[in-house]
């Protein structure tokens, strides 16, 4: 965990991806920001979490559901959305 509160701190905004194996949607979340990425480049850093290996910190920042996506910036949430989400909305957040 302190590892990852590090990640989320920095100046680079971080976008963190909350999945599952199980579910589809989360295939398709994926994909959309695998381009947002590409889009962005080095300006974003991008990790994955598999909500069902680590509930304690989907708990800690209240994720309920997959997927989920948390953009955070200087360890302030800039962006969080769960089911579908807007890479317009996430970009303006940038």
């Amino acid at each position: 965990m302190s590892k990852f509160n590090e990640l989320i701190q920095g100046e680079i905004p971080v976008v963190v991806n909350f999945y599952a194996e199980w579910a589809p949607t989360c295939d398709e979340v994926g994909e959309q920001l695998k381009e947002f990425k590409k889009e962005q480049g080095d300006a974003i850093k991008m990790i994955k979490i598999d909500f069902d290996k680590n509930e304690t910190v989907a708990r800690k920042l209240n994720v309920l559901g997959v997927p989920t996506v948390i953009l955070f910036k200087e360890g302030t949430v800039l962006y969080k959305a769960s089911g579908e989400i807007s890479l317009d909305e996430m970009s303006s957040k940038l």
